[in-house]
């Protein structure tokens, strides 16, 4: 069975840490679905580590290390940061949106997952499938 590439965006693993109890058990069946190869850069380590690292908050540290260390590591390089530049002056895309969403192209990710809303321009871009997790609950 091939697993579907899926590029975590920070925001997931912060509400599988700490997110409300509904955003926690989304966040989560993400990061535990076995038909899944998840993906992650140092963009990504650079949102989830320095802030709980700085507070001391070692068991934080630790989750966030597990899921980062089975995840495959999308390396940065010039070249992915000149996509990134192409992409967010073509959508709009804040600066660590369009990093994520080049790292994810690069990486060949079949789908990037976030908490963002659907009306960001991480999620109306077309280069990268985006899969809003905010969009998906709140059309239950």
């Amino acid at each position: 069975m091939t697993k579907r590439r899926t590029y975590l965006e920070a925001n997931i693993l912060i509400a599988a840490w700490n997110g409300d109890a509904e955003s926690r058990g989304w966040a989560r069946a993400i990061l535990d679905g076995p038909e899944r190869q998840l993906l992650t850069s140092d963009f990504v380590r650079l949102e989830v580590l320095p802030k709980p690292g700085h507070d001391r908050r070692t068991v934080e540290i630790a989750f966030m290390q597990v899921i980062l260390s089975v995840a495959e590591d999308i390396p940065v390089t010039g070249a992915l940061v000149q996509d990134a530049l192409v992409l967010a002056g073509r959508h709009d895309l804040s600066a660590l949106d369009a990093l994520h969403l080049a790292a994810a192209a690069v990486g060949a990710a079949d789908e990037v997952v976030t908490f963002e809303g659907p009306e960001k321009p991480m999620c109306r871009q077309t280069e990268v499938t985006v899969v809003s997790l905010r969009a998906v609950r709140d059309q239950r």
